[in-house]
């Protein structure tokens, strides 16, 4: 495991999300510990490879901000092509999602909420 000297091998992510998302995707399944510590291990390593390679090509395009096409480039880069259909869907869903919070939270100023 890692050690506790504040690098970026003490990030991980939480293992209650990880737990959810294994009991959404597999219900009926027993998942022991050491696999699920696995699982979250090649989360946040899977992460880490991504957004670095998103970095290096927001830095190669001389922006400051990682923006969703960096990732979408980044996928390609590293071989995870097949995935960028899906990350697209779900990145539709985001904005569509933050679009009605928007929309909510004007229309709660309007009426002085």
């Amino acid at each position: 495991m890692a050690s506790s000297s504040g690098n970026d091998d003490d990030l991980t992510i939480p293992r209650a999300a990880i737990n959810k998302m294994i009991k959404e995707t597999l219900p009926n399944v027993r998942v022991a510990n050491d696999a699920r510590e696995l699982v979250v291990n090649c989360c946040t390593e899977f992460i880490h490879l991504i957004s670095s390679e998103a970095n290096e090509i927001c830095n190669k395009s001389e922006k400051k901000t990682i923006s969703p096409e960096h990732v979408i480039q980044a996928l390609e880069s590293l071989g995870f092509g097949s995935y960028i259909s899906e990350v697209k869907e779900v990145l539709q869903e985001c904005k569509t999602v933050a679009l009605k919070r928007r929309k909510a939270s004007s229309r709660l100023e309007n009426l002085c909420i």
